[in-house]
């Protein structure tokens, strides 16, 4: 599957760089609208020239042929130890663009440096894509991924996560809630498991979560709103639980 770059930001870019060459044009002397203007021609310069880099991103049964700025290369699947299609910052409480990511392998180049973390086990990853870059949706390259890179692949974006456990993770805070790096570090434990884990790893995140509740999970100023973080636990524990859940070995 060979990914085709999404050309969305060159229309804007070229508006930019129009508008600012018109201002600087016929606007006379006045420095604000100068410098303005400026700062267009600049912005819309740089997205332009990114825009027109050579870009190639393919995805196939021997691994990803990849043509791109800051990283160019053909990398097999065994390169790497785990991929992962996780959501970009937030933005205004809402998952960003997917990103694709790569946690990697002993056979990995030692050029390609780790510049992320794996969603889920917090291990150093590679950025090899941002989604906002390709026409494709998350959906299709997720499909793909799945496809040629089997289990090494997880697709841990928010919503998958939540359609599986049937909750959403991003908790309000309050002014006295559960302290939130450890309700971070359970539930990311937890999505793991469900995510790439077999029966010993889920059996071993549910222990945890049974283990930190019956202790008493910490409670400090500004922390995850408790109701929903114990509802977030039990539906975890639940899916945890399920004898019907899917068995696949952790990817080597």
């Amino acid at each position: 599957m060979e990914l085709r770059r999404n050309r969305g930001t060159l229309v804007l870019a070229a508006i930019c760089v129009l508008g600012g060459v018109t201002v600087l044009a016929v606007g006379g002397h006045r420095v604000l609208r100068t410098l303005v203007a400026l700062g267009a021609v600049i912005l819309g310069g740089v997205v332009l020239l990114g825009a027109l880099r050579p870009f190639r991103f393919v995805i196939g049964p021997d691994g990803l042929d990849v043509r791109r700025p800051g990283l160019r290369g053909t990398y097999r699947w065994d390169q790497f130890d785990a991929l992962a299609l996780a959501d970009g910052p937030s933005v205004q409480g809402r998952p960003g663009t997917p990103r694709l990511l790569g946690v990697p392998g002993a056979a990995l180049p030692p050029e390609v440096r780790a510049s992320a973390r794996h969603s889920l086990d917090g291990r150093a990853a590679v950025e090899l894509l941002d989604l906002a870059q390709v026409r494709q949706t998350p959906d299709e390259v997720a499909d793909a991924l799945a496809r040629y890179a089997a289990d090494r692949f997880t697709d841990a974006r928010a919503r998958t996560t939540a359609r599986l456990v049937g909750v959403d993770f991003d908790f309000a805070e309050s002014l006295r809630g559960y302290r939130t790096e450890r309700i971070d570090e359970l539930v990311r434990h937890a999505q793991a498991a469900l995510a790439h884990g077999d029966a010993a790893a889920r059996q071993a995140a549910r222990a945890e979560i049974e283990q930190a509740r019956t202790t008493g999970l910490p409670v400090a100023l500004r922390g995850y709103a408790l109701r929903e973080v114990d509802v977030a636990l039990d539906a975890l524990c639940a899916a945890l639980a399920d004898p019907a859940a899917t068995d696949r070995e952790t990817a080597p």
